[in-house]
């Protein structure tokens, strides 16, 4: 009996799932926490109450959750609310661009709060309604590692978490510092298009596959559900979890199409559970919603490609050296132009043409299409180090990252306190 326990036992805590790369993975996620946790104290630690973005978004969850309203319809007070205009719609307060769930995110740990909500606690409570988005910077990256590591080895999934570690854009997002909270559709659309591929692979197994894949269609219908909830901008991934479905299980096309149907059915019921299944009220901010506003003039304004540029280097500096050597050597290569690095690069490309055309989610858009330029990057410099030349090209990762690192770190030592 107890050698049969050791045989089930030994393969699951083994080295290979907690060895060197899974110790080396989590010292990193902990390093990106830290950062964030740095970012909410310095801004937290001199301030009495919330800014006005913050305190919306939290009075509207509050609001929610006791039972007096559904958030963001319309917002409580819209007309007396100078900076209202900014993110909802003029004439009656009603939410345009997000559904209820990040305002129920948000305000969520302060049910537990046990006092009032007063000044004198505020460098207390205030933390709380920062910690869910903590935690899903936590995750994206540890999705990001999972990723990774399955498409490039080992050593291809810590780059990319190294990158994803110390990008200002994604610390910033996570700590909602001076920011909206994006990192919460990022992750919804990494789960999105990596679940869809994911799942499209099972296909090929000789099974019943819509009952086999249950828990994956789940997880896809929540990604979808998290993703469009945080942005409805982001309904764009429905088709485009499709056209992976589709396109990587071609032989199975209907079993990937009623799989789709089912995650998007799955996701709709989560969609309209933010709303507590108040159908009046959903359909009233239906109509009032903006799923997609595309504008063409972006694409003919040379100011706007200076500020993507701006943009991407601000989700990752090292990305002035890394990405130009990755796109000029998959050009070259033909060795690395197989799918695992195609499809981050593809779903990347897209996720910048959409924020040209959709300037409203383009900061959305812009730090969702990080995690995947990761992806690219790390899986072109994983087949690079497979070469002859793999001490020149490790010795040079190793030294970007390294100043990569030691910048970023430098750049959040310098941010004031408030």
């Amino acid at each position: 009996m107890v050698k049969h326990s050791a045989c089930v036992m030994g393969p699951y805590f083994s080295r290979d799932r907690f060895g060197r790369p899974q110790f080396l993975a989590a010292l990193l996620l902990v390093v990106f926490l830290a950062q964030a946790f740095w970012l909410v104290h310095a801004e937290l630690s001199t301030a009495q109450g919330m800014d006005a973005e913050e305190a919306i978004r939290t009075g509207e969850g509050m609001k929610q959750w006791r039972g007096h309203g559904i958030a963001g319809a319309p917002v409580t007070s819209a007309a007396d609310n100078p900076v209202l205009h900014l993110f909802h719609n003029e004439e009656d307060g009603f939410e345009t661009e997000h559904s209820p769930l990040i305002p129920l995110v948000s305000a969520a740990p302060l049910l537990l709060w046990p006092r009032d909500l007063n000044a004198e606690s505020a460098v207390y409570w205030r933390w709380l309604p920062r910690l869910p988005f903590l935690a899903c910077g936590v995750f994206l990256g540890a999705s990001l590692w999972y990723v990774a590591r399955r498409l490039c080895g080992n050593t291809g999934g810590l780059i990319a978490l190294s990158f994803y570690a110390f990008s200002p854009s994604l610390i910033q997002s996570s700590a909602v510092w001076h920011t909206e909270p994006d990192v919460t559709a990022a992750w919804g659309a990494f789960g999105t298009i990596f679940t869809a591929i994911a799942v499209a692979h099972t296909l090929y197994a000789p099974r019943e596959v819509v009952l086999w894949n249950w828990r994956r269609i789940v997880l896809l219908a929540v990604s979808l559900a998290i993703a469009i909830g945080s942005q409805f901008s982001f309904v764009v991934l429905v088709p485009m979890a499709l056209g992976f479905l589709l396109y990587v299980a071609p032989v199975r096309r209907k079993a990937g199409a009623a799989i789709w149907i089912s995650a998007c059915a799955i996701g709709f019921l989560l969609f309209l559970a933010a709303y507590f299944f108040h159908l009046d009220t959903f359909r009233q901010s239906m109509r009032h919603a903006i799923f997609w506003e595309f504008s063409g003039q972006g694409f003919a304004v040379l100011a706007v490609y200076k500020q993507l540029a701006v943009q991407i280097g601000r989700a990752c500096p090292a990305f002035a050296i890394a990405l130009p050597v990755t796109l000029a050597t998959y050009c070259i290569w033909r060795r690395t132009r197989y799918f695992g690095n195609t499809a981050p690069l593809l779903v990347a490309v897209v996720f910048i043409v959409f924020a040209v055309a959709n300037p409203h989610a383009a900061s959305a858009f812009l730090l969702a299409a990080a995690p995947f330029l990761f992806v690219f990057v790390s899986g072109v410099l994983a087949d690079l180090l497979e070469t002859s030349y793999r001490p020149v090209i490790l010795g040079s990762v190793l030294a970007l990252l390294v100043t990569y690192a030691v910048r970023t770190l430098l750049a959040l030592a310098a941010v004031p306190k408030g």
